[in-house]
């Protein structure tokens, strides 16, 4: 048929067709490298979670289409902390953030610098200030962001960009809710996406069962506490009962305890 790869008549192909046949990296070359790095075993509640991360988070660094910014870094990180937030082994949870932004060719510092930049920049900001950025009014990085979102032809939506958002409601205090995720990309952003609600209705339905589970092991602990706190009366009303024994044994042969 005279079929090229990488050689049709159109845009996306004289932009990427350059790269047609390069050897790109797995999921389980990832998942390897990032198993190396970390070096502990993943707790069995988060294995899952870290799993799903890892897998989706590749496919989207691999693609050429792909441009990292500071919204994307906020939606990282973010994630990160609020999805590790209970971890029970705390240096582990700071080696799987490591490990996850390595094995992906980034770096976890880089990128916190970079998200807490922008949240800072927030700090203060309205949903309108925001939205004004977005449309890429202004000076600030986030227009900026904005500006070079809008100048890219094949830019890559992801769902960390869409985490990124979201985390500029909470950080600005705008009502979180699918209408205003579409509005911020649709309309301010002009990207033509469903998947900004999709992530959101996926990042609530997380955070929500995250909740569940932190007050379910928040009981635990209280009836764990609870439990110990029984076991060590028992054990002081043992010895009290012993002394008290030991005191009479002691008095009825004339001895002074």
């Amino acid at each position: 048929m005279g079929y090229q790869a990488g050689k049709a008549d159109t845009n996306f192909a004289r932009r990427f067709g350059d790269l047609s046949g390069r050897k790109v990296k797995t999921v389980s070359d990832t998942m390897k490298e990032f198993t190396e790095i970390v070096g502990v075993t993943i707790n069995p509640l988060y294995r899952a979670m870290v799993t799903d991360t890892i897998s989706t988070t590749h496919l989207t660094v691999v693609d050429a289409r792909f441009k990292y910014d500071k919204i994307w870094a906020l939606g990282f990180i973010t994630s990160m902390d609020i999805l590790l937030k209970n971890y029970p082994e705390k240096p582990d949870a700071v080696k799987v953030v490591y490990g996850l932004a390595k094995s992906m060719g980034l770096d976890d510092a880089s990128m916190r610098v970079d998200a807490d930049s922008l949240s800072s920049w927030a700090q203060g900001k309205t949903g309108e200030d925001i939205a004004e950025a977005l449309r890429g009014e202004g000076g600030s990085e986030l227009a900026a962001i904005s500006k070079e979102v809008k100048d890219e032809e094949f830019w890559l939506y992801s769902r960390f960009f869409g985490i990124g958002l979201m985390s500029l409601m909470d950080i600005t205090g705008v009502v979180t809710d699918a209408p205003t995720i579409n509005k911020w990309l649709k309309v301010d952003l002009g990207v033509e996406t469903n998947k900004g609600e999709t992530d959101f209705n996926l990042w609530m339905g997380v955070r929500n069962k995250l909740s569940m589970m932190e007050t379910l092991m928040k009981e635990v602990e209280i009836r764990e506490k609870k439990k110990m706190a029984a076991r060590l009366e028992d054990k002081a009303a043992a010895a009290i009962r012993r002394a008290d024994a030991a005191a009479k044994d002691a008095e009825a042969f004339g001895e002074t305890p």
